[in-house]
């Protein structure tokens, strides 16, 4: 589809998810749901913004909303393209009586094309598991939010997941690593920190980028034939990671040791790889299923009325799904919690969202309350720490489905926070920003 069709299209479908209006101002959350449905990267877009959407509708039928104020929204298509992110957000920020709550950008690139925006604005840019890893660095990024585990954090758990692997962190001399990773913001975003691991623990690592969309990998994989190293991390996104699973059979590499980042993790990843993706492992901060409490609530209060987003419903309790309604938890979670501050029953405004954000305590009781038990790690955010989490586990697939195989596995914070706060002093500097006092925000 063209471009121009595709942005006439959205428009018109996009005004279809709105329900908001004027005379019931007070009863309106607005949240912008500018994601993909289209492209290479349609699986992720479309899995996550479904689950997303339908826990908002699911909220809103069964509670009436948050203490009566209903969630309202507006698809955009961005097609995981910078610069039509930046034009969904400016044309989704005003929306709604207060604007938007904040921003769930579902793109590296997008986000850091957006840092300056939200701030600027007052809204909160949420990238959860994706995104700057050092706006993880609340004083000098109060208006960004790269929740639940970033990317530093997780290359240090999949050091730890190779190195127990190995017999121990001591066994990592001298052992090869590859990065195959998608050409892009996002693909960059592990290099430092794989980079300084390597330094430390003594392995040799090598970085093969992939273009976008990543469905040409053949002279990566030639190399990684050559190279003969001992583990392949896989931080691919859409069309690329089937491509190199199937890459990595073709030259039987074997599958077991190769690691995909939690993008690379999903049912859409493996299945269209066939046989070839058995014994793939991958990262994950949520975990797949449709027997959480919280899936069922979703299938009583809108599958059952016909008002789904998802056309084929065995998606719904997938990797991809379930990570949509972890985002949707956070963001009415954090909407309640800024009600408890700014006024229950009332439309909160970003800046107000943004004080929720920095004030969760999701707890594992919190999490049964929901429905989530086991479903997510819990979370808890302040003004120094915009992660909140750090946990990752590893899920392996057998054929037909994921296996979890690991607990949760925390982060090498000692190695990640201050490789965070050097980044984002240099970014504060660069910008001239002066730094928050956390003592004195509450």
């Amino acid at each position: 589809m063209k471009r121009t069709t595709l942005a006439l299209a959205s428009v018109a479908l996009l005004a279809a998810g709105y329900t908001g209006t004027a005379s019931a101002q007070a009863k309106e959350q607005f949240v912008p749901a500018n994601g993909y449905w289209v492209g290479p990267y349609a699986p992720g877009g479309s899995g996550i913004f479904g689950g997303f959407l339908d826990y908002l509708k699911m909220i809103n039928a069964r509670d009436g909303g948050v203490n009566g104020v209903k969630f309202t929204w507006e698809k955009c298509e961005t097609e995981y393209n910078n610069a039509r992110g930046v034009e969904c957000y400016e044309r989704s920020k005003k929306k709604g009586p207060t604007g938007a709550t904040m921003i769930h950008p579902l793109s590296t690139g997008i986000t850091y094309s957006l840092i300056e925006k939200g701030t600027a604005d007052k809204i909160p840019i949420v990238s959860i598991g994706y995104g700057r890893t050092s706006a993880a660095d609340g004083r000098v990024f109060p208006y960004v939010f790269p929740l639940i585990t970033t990317y530093w954090s997780q290359a240090t758990a999949m050091i730890k997941f190779i190195a127990s692997k190995e017999g121990g962190t001591a066994k990592l001399k001298g052992k090869k690593i590859v990065l195959v990773y998608h050409d892009s913001a996002y693909g960059k975003e592990p290099h430092a920190v794989l980079q300084k691991m390597a330094e430390q623990y003594g392995y040799e690592l090598t970085l093969l980028a992939v273009p976008h969309p990543g469905n040409e990998q053949q002279s990566q994989w030639l190399q990684i034939r050559q190279i003969k190293p001992n583990w392949v991390i896989l931080w691919g996104w859409g069309v690329m990671n089937p491509t190199a699973i199937k890459a990595a059979a073709k030259i039987g590499f074997p599958r077991n040791k190769m690691i995909g980042v939690w993008w690379s993790g999903a049912e859409e990843d493996v299945i269209p790889a066939g046989s070839a993706a058995k014994g793939y492992m991958a990262a994950g901060f949520n975990i797949s299923g449709a027997n959480f409490p919280v899936i069922q609530d979703i299938k009583k209060n809108v599958y059952a009325k016909g008002e789904g987003e998802m056309e084929d419903q065995s998606r719904i309790g997938s990797i991809f799904y379930n990570r949509g309604v972890v985002f949707a938890i956070v963001t009415v979670e954090a909407v309640r919690k800024a009600q408890e501050k700014y006024g229950k029953g009332q439309s909160m405004t970003g800046e107000q969202v943004r004080w929720g954000l920095e004030n969760l305590d999701i707890s594992e009781a919190y999490l049964k309350k929901l429905g989530a038990t086991g479903f997510m790690q819990p979370l808890k955010v302040s003004c120094l720490d915009h992660e909140g989490g750090g946990q990752v586990k590893f899920q392996q697939w057998d054929g037909t489905k994921w296996n979890v195989i690991t607990d949760w596995i925390t982060a090498d914070k000692a190695l990640v926070r201050p490789m965070i706060e050097e980044d984002a002093a240099k970014y504060a500097k660069e910008k001239g920003i002066t730094p928050r006092d956390c003592s004195k925000e509450s």
